[in-house]
């Protein structure tokens, strides 16, 4: 890791604040009270995860937020302001939507691991952004819901990600309610991970960071996306992918390193190749 990786100008103004440390560069929410997911808000975190997918010096991202929302969703006064175009909005509001669904592919097609760090309430699409990451942290009193229902807008887009962390019934009734979850009932639900007091949770996050980045690049990027592609798939279907995946696997320089240095007793030495 080059020196320049571990202290960079962090410009404290942008919407999406980025600072990378030791492989680990956290993307900051920067638009308190309410980080809206507005469509400047979506540009410039899809901008900073396509810039940290291609970045060799990125081994782990960290999307946390500025204030006490982690995030309340779509920008509903941008959204509405287009009520009064010829088209009653149509075409912004399929704009953001999509825009919002690319934002949350490009996380799990990103090929290095996504951490949620959520301290507040993450709501609607923001709460889709949480079940999108591949690992979520949060404190014990942070809240997560899905409250379309409540102004006539079901969340259908963040049902995605939703009903594919949590369990099936537990994402119906997010979703049909509309009622918010504690902490508790999240991680009960399959929605995060690991819950702690909040001055704990960025030392947590970036333990749990900083043991990813410890592996081989080139490893992690063929899990991630082994596991999305799987998970989806019939049984059997599943695991001619997977035998395949693990063969190819074993071909690389990686592999062929790490299990040496397993049966040697010493530390890999990771190459990415």
């Amino acid at each position: 890791m080059s020196e320049a990786t571990a202290a960079q100008t962090v410009d404290e103004s942008a919407l999406v604040v980025r600072q990378l440390n030791d492989g680990i560069l956290r993307l900051t929410l920067n638009n308190p009270t309410a980080n809206a997911l507005s469509i400047a808000m979506m540009d410039a975190m899809k901008a900073a995860l396509d810039e940290a997918g291609t970045d060799p010096d990125v081994r782990v991202v960290v999307i946390a937020a500025a204030g006490k929302v982690f995030s309340a969703g779509h920008d509903l006064k941008e959204l509405t302001a287009r009520r009064a175009d010829k088209d009653r909005g149509r075409a912004f509001f399929e704009q953001t939507m999509r825009q919002c669904s690319e934002m949350m592919m490009t996380i799990t097609r990103l090929p290095k691991p996504v951490i949620a760090e959520v301290d507040g309430l993450a709501t609607a699409a923001g709460c889709q952004l949480v079940a999108t990451c591949d690992l979520a942290m949060c404190t014990d009193t942070s809240t997560f819901c899905t409250p379309g229902v409540n102004i006539g807008l079901f969340c259908s887009t963040p049902m995605v990600a939703v009903s594919r962390g949590a369990h099936r019934k537990q994402a119906m009734e997010m979703l049909l309610t509309g009622e918010p979850i504690d902490a508790s009932s999240a991680k009960e639900f399959g929605l995060v991970n690991r819950i702690v007091p909040r001055e704990y949770l960025r030392t947590v996050s970036d333990k749990y960071a900083s043991a990813i980045a410890s592996k081989s690049a080139l490893t992690l990027k063929i899990g991630k996306e082994a596991f999305y592609q799987q998970i989806e798939r019939p049984l059997a279907e599943a695991y001619d992918y997977t035998a395949w995946v693990m063969t190819e696997n074993m071909l690389a320089r990686d592999a062929e390193e790490g299990i040496s240095a397993f049966l040697e007793k010493r530390d890999p030495k990771w190459t990415g190749r």
